[in-house]
């Protein structure tokens, strides 16, 4: 894996002799997507000093082959290369997948001839636009309106990455730079049942797991959509959180050294909300809605939302009593509880969805609570 080390050589003396021991710490991965077309829209630049790896979010699949989405990507690529001015050590992967390709999957991974296609469309994607690695988004490896989905896909899929894996390394051999392999899955336990977690963990650098988005749009009643823990308040159907994801993972033979916390650097919300316990798991007969975290801090600063903090949880919600508004979201503090869950569990570390969301405080709390100097010895 390319990922920073510092070796810390110990020095000690005992009966007058000098001992040396030397270990190699591995930093915590702090992963940030970037949504290409926000880019030039943001005010702030990237703090590239404080991310381990930035994951440009999307290239295309055309026609079995890896190609670039927008025009302007290659613009976008030379910027982001740019900041290793300040971060020698900072990857850039490309990501590939997600909503829109993320159904051609199945067809990619179903034969050698197409799985080879792909891996070489790959390889010189990252050749042409000089590129540290790729990031495949397999959210959705199960039916849904645009995707087959067979018993077959759960071995394809596991070639698929395998093969990859072994374009890389060959390459890697070459020229002497090691490359990038990770992919992005859902938290859904369904989700685990349609793939090979365990042998998929040795062909990957590491597994982004989307830890949020428990409760969705389609919820008809409210819950946390990121919490850490279990909440007490919660109902057999809505008991999900990231620990129990944890779990599920490395129950079903992940590496747990391979996990990356997924974090969103938005909120979910309803309207009209029943009014019991500050709207926390009540029925709801109004719109669903997503805002970022700067727009959240917007309505914070209304006045017209109070913040709760579920302990049992740990995590927060806003609720507007007057207009009957939930909203769950990840904060500075509940951050910092997931990076000291991710040290306790010897995690790879967080990734967060995405970057132009936040005005600077959520990645601060990331990158302030995952150093190593934090780490338990």
């Amino acid at each position: 894996m390319k990922i920073k080390r510092y070796l810390l050589v110990f020095t000690f003396y005992f009966f007058g002799s000098s001992l040396f021991a030397q270990q190699t710490e591995k930093e915590p991965l702090l992963i940030g997507y970037v949504f290409g077309d926000l880019m030039e829209k943001a005010e702030k630049s990237i703090q590239a000093e404080k991310l381990t790896h930035i994951n440009y979010a999307f290239a295309n699949i055309e026609e079995g082959k890896i190609n670039i989405a927008d025009e302007d990507d290659p613009k976008r690529f030379k910027k982001l290369k740019n900041l290793k001015a300040k971060n020698p050590s900072l990857n850039l992967l490309i990501s590939v997948g997600g909503w829109a390709n993320a159904p051609k999957f199945p067809k990619i991974a179903s034969s050698d001839i197409s799985r080879t296609q792909f891996s070489n469309s790959a390889l010189q994607f990252l050749k042409k636009y000089d590129l540290d690695g790729i990031d495949l988004v397999l959210e959705y490896p199960k039916n849904n309106e645009s995707q087959y989905f067979s018993p077959e896909n759960k071995k394809n899929f596991t070639s698929l990455l395998a093969e990859i894996r072994q374009k890389l390394d060959s390459f890697s051999a070459k020229n002497n730079k090691e490359y990038v392999l990770s992919i992005a899955t859902s938290a859904n336990k369904a989700y685990l049942e349609n793939i090979e977690i365990d042998s998929i963990s040795k062909s990957v650098d590491f597994i982004n797991i989307m830890c949020y988005n428990y409760h969705d749009d389609w919820s008809t009643s409210t819950a946390h959509h990121t919490n850490l823990l279990t909440s007490a308040a919660s109902t057999i159907n809505q008991n999900l959180s990231t620990a129990q994801v944890v779990k599920n993972y490395i129950e079903a033979g992940a590496d747990p050294k391979k996990l990356v916390i997924g974090v969103p650097f938005y909120g979910r919300g309803w309207k009209k909300v029943a009014p019991k316990n500050n709207g926390l798991y009540q029925s709801t007969s109004g719109q669903s809605f997503s805002l970022n975290y700067t727009a959240l801090k917007d309505s914070l600063r209304t006045g017209k939302y109070h913040r709760y903090w579920d302990e049992t949880a740990q995590a927060p919600f806003l609720w507007n009593a007057k207009d009957k508004i939930f909203i769950t979201y990840d904060d500075p503090i509940s951050l910092k509880k997931k990076a000291e869950f991710i040290k306790t569990k010897n995690l790879a570390g967080v990734m967060f969805w995405q970057y132009h969301a936040d005005d600077g405080e959520l990645l601060e709390s990331l990158f302030l609570n995952l150093k190593n100097e934090n780490h338990k010895k």
